[in-house]
C-alpha cells in the first residue's frame, strides 16, 4: 500500500501543536483508540521534534509526520526525529527535492493554478491546500480539479466536523488535515477521551460518505 493509499484509508490527518512532550504519548494513544492512524505535528513548538521522537518510538502504530515544514533543516530535523512524512504550507523546491531523494512522502501546500503546476511537474500527486477556508474551500477544489484531475488535495484550514462530508465527497480530497479532533485545549485539559470520540465520529462519518 503507498503512502497516498494509507492517507486515503484513514482519510484525516490530525494537526497537532503540542507544547509538552509528556502529552505526546497519550494523545497519540486517543487517535488510535479513536481509528486514526495518522498524526501531523507541526513544527511551531520547541519541543516539536521531541514529540515525534518518543511517539515514533512508543506508539510504533502511528504514522507521525511533521507539518509547517518550511525548509530543508527543519525537513531533516524532523526526519532524525522519526517523522514519517512531512507537511509544508507552501511549496519549497529545495525542501520538495530533499525529501524525494531521500525516499520521504511530502505534501507541499499549493493553491494556485500556477502551484500546482510546478508541483506537478516536479512530480507530486497530493499537495495541501491551505489555508483551505481563506482560498474558497470545496468550490475552489472542485474548479481547480477539472484541469489537474491527477491531483488530490489535502484541504487544511477551515475544516471541521460541520463541513467534513462535504470535503469528503469531493473525489479529488485525498483527506482532509484538522485541529478540532484534538484542540488546544482538549490536549491541556488531558481529555483523552474526548479526544477519542471526536476522532471516531469523525471516521464514521468519513467511511459513511465513502461507502
Amino acid at each position: 500500500m503507498t503512502f497516498q493509499d494509507k492517507v486515503f484509508e484513514t482519510g484525516i490527518v490530525p494537526v497537532v501543536v503540542l507544547n509538552k512532550v509528556e502529552d505526546a504519548v497519550p494523545l497519540a494513544a486517543a487517535l488510535l483508540k479513536g481509528k486514526i492512524n495518522f498524526m501531523e505535528i507541526t513544527f511551531r513548538t520547541e519541543c516539536a521534534a521531541e514529540c515525534i521522537s518518543v511517539i515514533s518510538r512508543e506508539v510504533p502504530d502511528m504514522i507521525v509526520g511533521a507539518g509547517t515544514v518550511i525548509n530543508v533543516e527543519q525537513a531533516k530535523k524532523a526526519v532524525e526525529s522519526g517523522a514519517k512524512f512531512i507537511v509544508s504550507p507552501g511549496l519549497d523546491e529545495e525542501t520538495v527535492r530533499w525529501a524525494q531523494d531521500n525516499d520521504i512522502p511530502i505534501i507541499p501546500g499549493a493553491v494556485t493554478p500556477t502551484e500546482i503546476m510546478k508541483a506537478l511537474n516536479m512530480g507530486l500527486k497530493v499537495i495541501k491546500f491551505f489555508p483551505a477556508d481563506v482560498f474558497g474551500g470545496i468550490k475552489a477544489i472542485k474548479a481547480l480539479s477539472a484541469p489537474f484531475g491527477q491531483v488530490k488535495f489535502l484541504p487544511t484550514g477551515g475544516v471541521s466536523e460541520a463541513n467534513l462530508k462535504e470535503f469528503i465527497e469531493n473525489k479529488s480530497v485525498v483527506a482532509v488535515g484538522g485541529s478540532w479532533v484534538c484542540k488546544k485545549d482538549d490536549i491541556a485539559n488531558h481529555d483523552w477521551d474526548k479526544i477519542t470520540a471526536l476522532s471516531e465520529n469523525a471516521v464514521r462519518i468519513i467511511k459513511e460518505t465513502r461507502s
